[in-house]
């Protein structure tokens, strides 16, 4: 009931689902950092007053037990957004208390690019810039992406290869799951 709905029951009967990540760990890196700097203030400050002062010291613990609620709601947040591609358009699902799905037509997507900094290189993520004919979309810019060279192959292949070869290769990739005696999936 209040679980975040799966991404896969937005789907249509008539969709394969071609990708379906989570953003890169690394998007947590810097509220991690935040997270672990408040506490180590919090602890330190505490320590540092007289006994007489209990009851700043008390404030103190409780701000750093905020600090890690907030810190564990982000990483909550973190593991409910989903990225799902299908054949016929991206979904984005997004939120903990409310719902929020994001949705762009393939057929849309004129330019796609994608950009690793240094830290992006080093850690396995990056950023894919999808644009639309002159609108900016809501899935316009996606952060954090794992693998984006394997995501952005894939979704070249969707949005500029060869229908026909598409669909021969998805079958031909549920065949070989099959024949190994894998689940298939879409």
């Amino acid at each position: 009931m209040f679980a975040p709905r799966d991404p896969d029951e937005y789907l249509l009967d008539t969709e394969r689902r071609v990708i379906r990540i989570r953003r890169h760990w690394s998007c947590l890196a810097w509220d991690m950092f935040e997270a672990i700097a408040l506490i180590a203030i919090c602890v330190m400050v505490s320590y540092i007053l007289p006994p007489s002062m209990w009851v700043v010291q008390n404030i103190l613990w409780y701000l750093a037990l905020l600090v890690v609620l907030r810190f564990a709601y982000q990483v909550i947040e973190w593991w409910v957004e989903r990225l799902v591609v299908t054949d016929k358009r991206f979904i984005m699902t997004t939120g903990v208390w409310t719902t929020k799905v994001l949705m762009m037509p393939i057929t849309k997507v004129t330019d796609l690019t994608y950009e690793r900094s240094f830290w992006g290189r080093m850690l396995g993520y990056g950023t894919m810039v999808v644009e639309s004919a002159g609108q900016i979309q809501a899935l316009n810019r996606i952060e954090y992406l794992p693998k984006p060279e394997e995501f952005y192959d894939t979704i070249s292949a969707l949005v500029f290869g060869d229908k026909a070869k598409q669909a021969e290769r998805f079958s031909m990739i549920k065949a070989q799951r099959a024949a190994r005696g894998k689940r298939v999936v879409g």
